[in-house]
């Protein structure tokens, strides 16, 4: 194929079939739905676990808390990425995807791990101070 004696590369155009997108997508609702009564679930225990012992330390709680949030954010994100792959149009876009989910998730789990640090030192810091 030429334009004016100019060679072209046409990408071909990337489609899922509509049966399949259609049973994808439920599944992704599916998946949503399950994780989201996970966490619900497991909020509901920690909280019943905190009430029951009364020794459960503040730092414990807060680095319990703050990586439930995470993974909870990490799912999420996760089932938003291929969600989003289901609706690409060709490779370029699955590759942007791809790319600007990548890029989301390092800054994401630097944020992450730089927070948790400064939890995890101060419940450490909280743990040898002498008691009044």
């Amino acid at each position: 194929m030429s334009d004016n004696g100019r060679d072209h590369f046409e990408i071909p155009k990337f489609e899922i079939p509509k049966d399949m997108r259609s049973m994808a997508e439920a599944s992704f609702g599916q998946a949503r739905q399950a994780f989201e009564k996970f966490v619900s679930t497991a909020q509901a225990t920690a909280g019943t676990i905190e009430e029951r012992n009364a020794s459960v330390r503040a730092g414990a709680k807060d680095i319990s808390s703050k990586a439930l949030a995470y993974a909870e954010k990490n799912v999420q994100s996760s089932l938003d990425y291929a969600q989003s792959l289901l609706k690409a149009k060709d490779l370029t876009e699955v590759m942007k995807l791809h790319s600007d989910y990548v890029q989301g998730q390092m800054r994401s789990l630097a944020e992450q791990a730089s927070e948790m640090g400064q939890i995890v030192s101060r419940a450490a810091m909280d743990a040898v101070k002498p008691k009044s």
